[in-house]
């Protein structure tokens, strides 16, 4: 196959880890398949930067005139982002479209943006900067809940380590699946994750409600997700009524109440899947969705796999 070179462009106060986690998938890709990838660093003249957490990295060049046709250019994040340097910017404003994959890892998303790369584009960034990406460049469809997005040759994923996911993703397209497997087991990465699924947990994904009853009732669907969890039931726990309870509900945590049931019942559904060996029909009834089937249409479409296609990926295998 023909050799990828993947180019890692660098600034001052970039995220060390944005780099180097990536950067060590293609690295363990081309161990195992020599001449698979040529990679290399560069920063805009060629010099050192130091990363956000003092870590000097020594590139390989400077930013070229030209990326070769089958270059992957990957952007990372980093505290750099929040004042971009106008000339990396504006390298990239004419460069990054020849890239054959255009990728950011975490806020690399603001760079490609503001370089208009990602208009009308669906795209991502670490959650804590969702909504920056989307109030400075209205024209680029933020989705703020997967861990990377693919939108045609440009990809975009969210805080750090979703970078190696998203390099695992890559190296899956261009090697297959084994060689991705191999890699994600040689760096101790347990859980190769699939792009839609969600940055963070249902607890961490809505606020905490500021009233004691809401909490409570916040509290008792995470630790009985089994139970009747509809408004009715929940308002009568808070002690509101149905119509006064939802609209409070949503106004302190920013979320419906079914969108948060649901939320809760996938992440304990996933974690069963994950940790136990119980059967999908048990799992089904212990997360709240009653059926296999019901619960199949709900991981389908929030994670694009069934259960049992999740447990494949994500299971661990025996000690031998």
């Amino acid at each position: 196959m023909t050799q990828r070179t993947v180019l890692f462009a660098l600034f001052d106060a970039v995220q060390s880890l944005d780099v180097t986690g990536p950067l060590e998938v293609f690295a363990g890709a081309e161990k195992h398949r020599p001449g698979t990838y040529d990679l290399r660093t560069a920063s805009l003249d060629g010099a050192p930067v130091r990363s956000s957490s003092g870590l000097t990295l020594v590139p390989d060049q400077g930013l070229g005139d030209r990326l070769d046709a089958h270059t992957t250019l990957v952007v990372p994040g980093g505290q750099g982002t929040r004042t971009p340097n106008p000339g990396l910017v504006e390298w990239l404003r004419e460069h990054g479209p020849r890239a054959e994959r255009l990728v950011s890892v975490c806020t690399g998303a603001i760079l490609l943006a503001a370089a208009g790369l990602l208009d009308g584009r669906r795209a991502t960034t670490h959650w804590a900067y969702c909504d920056k990406l989307a109030r400075d460049h209205p024209g680029v469809e933020v989705d703020p809940d997967p861990i990377y997005v693919r939108d045609g040759h440009v990809a975009t994923s969210a805080g750090v380590t979703s970078g190696i996911d998203l390099a695992l993703a890559l190296v899956e397209e261009d090697l297959g699946r084994d060689v991705a497997l191999g890699i994600a087991r040689h760096l101790v990465v347990f859980l190769r994750r699939p792009g839609n699924q969600a940055q963070f947990s249902a607890q961490l994904a809505a606020q905490t409600a500021q009233r004691e009853p809401l909490r409570e009732v916040q509290r008792w669907i995470t630790e009985h997700p089994d139970t009747d969890l509809s408004v009715e039931a929940l308002a009568a726990r808070a002690s509101l009524s149905p119509r006064h309870f939802a609209r409070a509900f949503q106004a302190e945590t920013g979320m419906t109440p079914g969108r948060y049931v649901d939320r809760v019942r996938l992440e304990h559904a996933r974690r069963l899947l994950e940790d136990t060996g119980d059967g999908i029909e048990e799992i089904s009834r212990a997360s709240g969705y009653g059926t296999p089937e019901a619960m199949r249409r709900a991981f389908l479409k929030a994670l694009g796999a069934a259960p049992a296609e999740y447990r494949r990926r994500f299971h661990p295998a025996p000690a031998r």
